[in-house]
């Protein structure tokens, strides 16, 4: 039997003010409790950046821009597979940047702390490493 193909996600990771933007995931959906970026389902035809977009909107109701993709990851849950693409994101010029729906403002130092999905994993190693570059530039 062939596998299905695997569910294309797009992630917006969002920065301001030297800030990321994290919300919990809710309960009844795969992962509850743990702590996520916005982003969701690609539907039919859609690029994952626009995607990271949509669902950024539509779960924070904050308009961003997607700029450098930073990484693509699959990933194998119990519940399926995952192709998650994660775009680096800016808040559109002009735009309200008070995020909606319990997603908030995290410090580097908190983000690090957060419980993320499994399949975050390679992405908080990346932004770690790029948080401590900067760090060492200022």
């Amino acid at each position: 039997m062939a596998h299905p193909s695997p569910l294309r996600v797009g992630i917006a990771i969002v920065r301001h003010e030297g800030c990321y933007l994290v919300g919990v995931r809710p309960a009844g959906k795969p992962l509850a409790g743990f702590s996520e970026f916005p982003g969701g389902k690609c539907e039919p035809g859609e690029a994952s950046d626009q995607c990271a977009v949509r669902e950024c909107r539509e779960e924070t109701g904050l308009e961003v821009v997607a700029g450098e993709h930073i990484l693509q990851h699959q990933f194998r849950y119990a519940h399926g597979e995952l192709d998650l693409g994660f775009w680096d994101c800016q808040i559109q010029p002009g735009t309200s940047h008070q995020p909606l729906h319990g997603f908030r403002w995290v410090e580097p130092r908190e983000l690090f702390t957060l419980k993320f999905p499994e399949a975050n994993a390679p992405l908080v190693a990346m932004l770690q490493q790029r948080e401590r570059a900067r760090s060492t530039l200022s």
